[in-house]
């Protein structure tokens, strides 16, 4: 009785452990210490654990996504670590309550694809590529099914689970792409209300005021963009890559819009076209964070990186804690 006392002093550390939990009594449990063993998880021998485990207990965006995903369902004491949350879901980690995150798929790559199918086309129509042009007004049903209910649907599943800064970045942009859409909608009349002749509201493009009244959308576009990219300095290189892009982008087409305004078209189509280069940067940045989380999501055998900074700019919560421990 004595020795198995011993033996199971020896292989559990501060730990509460589940009486219906068959523990053997050897020093393969070694590696479970301070927390609360779960009694559904399979734990194995001590080196195996500490080569799956991270420090502090976190599961690291090294481990396959579906073993990763059986952990954090199984195991109470075990959580995500920040680096694969980030890569996962674009923010960084919080802390919510209840398991939808474990009941429920990523919505990340819904916004994702939506935004990308509906920028890419429209950043190569910008450039003037192979002929193309008219403002991207070929693009108008990508703008609302891909971009606007794409982007706001996923959005939308951000906020269930949580997430709220991919969250607002993705429902604004879903509204973003349903506003460009409906303006080049004829039936919402809003180039057609600045035509000379009503009956003819293409004219209504050609506006100085329109073009002067719409540069403006562009720009403060631009300036939520730049609040997104102070934000993502929190998360990884290739969002920080994707805003600042769009930062430029967007400022860019409203030059465009105000040369135009002031009949300055050979400048305005310059401006334009760099506008659409700055774009397609953004949408090559885009479609690689893509092709990460999608090779996360099929349990690819190897991974991409995204540039983790989540752990550069110490958040205000740790900050605190830290604080707190140090002058404990």
């Amino acid at each position: 009785m004595a020795d198995r006392e011993k033996d199971f002093s020896a292989g559990h550390h501060n730990g509460t452990l589940n009486p219906n939990y068959p523990h053997n009594n050897n020093a393969s449990d070694s590696a479970h210490h301070n927390g609360t063993l779960n009694p559904n998880y399979p734990h194995h021998n001590g080196s195996e654990d500490s080569n799956r485990l991270g420090v502090g207990g976190y599961l690291h965006d090294d481990i396959p996504s579906d073993q990763a995903l059986r952990r954090i369902k199984t195991a109470g004491s075990i959580s995500i670590s920040p680096e694969l949350f980030e890569k996962i879901y674009l923010s960084p980690q919080n802390k919510v309550s209840g398991d939808l995150r474990k009941t429920f798929g990523n919505p990340t790559p819904i916004a994702l694809v939506g935004f990308l199918i509906s920028l890419t086309p429209l950043s190569c129509d910008l450039m003037g590529w192979r002929g193309a042009g008219g403002n991207g007004a070929a693009g108008i049903g990508s703008y609302y099914w891909f971009g606007g209910l794409l982007m706001f649907t996923g959005g939308l599943l951000e906020w269930v689970l949580g997430n709220t800064f991919p969250c607002v970045v993705f429902t604004s942009f879903g509204a973003f792409w349903l506003t460009f859409g409906s303006t080049l909608t004829p039936s919402f009349n809003a180039y057609g209300a600045y035509a000379a002749d009503p009956a003819i509201p293409t004219e209504g493009l050609e506006s100085p005021v329109f073009a002067s009244s719409f540069a403006f959308f562009q720009l403060f576009m631009g300036l939520l963009c730049f609040v997104y990219l102070i934000c993502s300095l929190r998360t990884n290189l290739v969002f920080v890559v994707i805003f600042a892009t769009l930062v430029v982008a967007f400022c860019l087409l409203a030059a465009t819009y105000w040369q135009l305004a002031l009949g300055n078209a050979i400048l305005a189509g310059k401006l334009q076209i760099a506008a659409g280069a700055f774009a397609f940067v953004t949408t090559m940045a885009g479609w690689w964070i893509f092709l990460a989380q999608m090779l996360v999501a099929v349990d690819f055998p190897f991974n991409i990186p995204v540039g983790d900074i989540s752990h550069i700019i110490t958040g205000a919560t740790e900050r605190q804690r830290n604080k707190d421990e140090y002058s404990a």
